[in-house]
């Protein structure tokens, strides 16, 4: 219990910091005035309508990647799998930069989030549909058929840009760089849903994905569907990672970085290590946010950038200290 407390208060004083902090600093009492609704009106739509959703759209959409990230590790059996590896951020990246290039976003602010979302969906279907083509399901062959998806909708991406006007292809960029500058209610409920749903799924799985770790035929050994258990592990995981890249757009390191911290720290049990690597990565991603904001405010650097930044040492070091073992 004493890890699950660590995280939680690291987690809970990166969240504080993230509302407090900002291109304007607020003090802790205003802060707290402005949440039970006093204070003067400028602090409470900064603290309400700005940072609040921003910070919990933020810890959510992390909290699903490093949780998706695990699930995926422990599937493929390879520690260098993130949450992107079934093309989800490529699908995505494909149908925001459709709606964009045709203007379909000028329309109403759900549109790109939608547009992303269906892309991200459209893609592990056919990423699964693929793995799945001879009636067995193989791991390899999945991660063979979402390398070349992602490949395919990268070049469509390129295309789609080709075409678009100046305007619409900074927007583009942007996104596909990651920002959580457009936290709403409504994103910030959404993704709460979705992480609530399939993130349930996937702890659910925690024991199967212990067996499987061990290899098919042990853990069909153990009881374990290991058809059924794939499935549920892959939907679950894909769900995590597509509703987090339709909110805050494509956000690399995160889901690939904290399940790694998580194991290096506490061990590869996966009872545990899935609720915590949501619980670094919802850690992870509060601080990145916060970090884009402040270095250069009141410029925003895109999250994307910082995470990159931060989690391509952590990873390097990861692996050089595999190595060294």
């Amino acid at each position: 219990m004493l890890r699950f407390a660590l995280l939680a208060a690291l987690l809970a004083a990166a969240m504080v910091a993230g509302v407090r902090l900002g291109a304007i600093g607020l003090p802790t009492s205003d802060v707290l005035h402005a949440l039970i609704g006093q204070g003067d009106a400028t602090t409470q739509t900064i603290v309400l309508g700005l940072r609040l959703p921003r910070v919990a759209q933020a810890a959510l959409a992390g909290a699903a990647l490093g949780l998706s990230g695990a699930t995926l590790q422990a599937l493929f059996r390879n520690p260098l799998v993130d949450p992107y590896t079934l093309g989800v951020s490529s699908g995505a990246s494909v149908g925001a930069v459709t709606a964009l290039v045709l203007g379909l976003t000028r329309h109403s602010t759900v549109v790109l989030p939608l547009a992303a979302f269906a892309g991200a969906l459209l893609a592990v279907v056919v990423v699964m549909r693929l793995g799945s083509a001879r009636g067995a399901f193989d791991t390899r062959v999945l991660l063979l058929a979402g390398i070349i998806v992602a490949a395919f909708c990268n070049a469509i991406v390129m295309l789609l840009l080709s075409f678009a006007d100046v305007e619409s292809f900074r927007s583009a960029i942007f996104w596909m760089m990651g920002s959580h500058a457009g936290a709403s209610g409504a994103s910030v409920l959404s993704l709460g849903i979705a992480v609530v749903i399939a993130g349930g799924c996937a702890l659910a799985m925690a024991r199967p994905l212990n067996a499987l770790t061990l290899g098919e035929r042990t853990a069909a050994s153990l009881g374990i569907n290991v058809k059924a258990a794939t499935w549920i592990a892959i939907v679950a995981a894909s769900l995590l990672a597509s509703a987090s890249v339709a909110a805050s757009g494509v956000i690399g390191f995160v889901g690939l970085v904290a399940p790694h911290l998580v194991r290096l720290r506490w061990g590869s049990d996966y009872r545990t290590l899935l609720p915590l690597a949501a619980m670094a990565g919802a850690t992870l991603m509060v601080l990145s946010d916060l970090l884009a904001r402040v270095v250069i405010a009141p410029t925003e650097l895109p999250i994307g950038v910082v995470t990159a930044i931060i989690g391509v040492p952590v990873f390097l070091q990861l692996l050089m200290r595999k190595g060294a073992a």
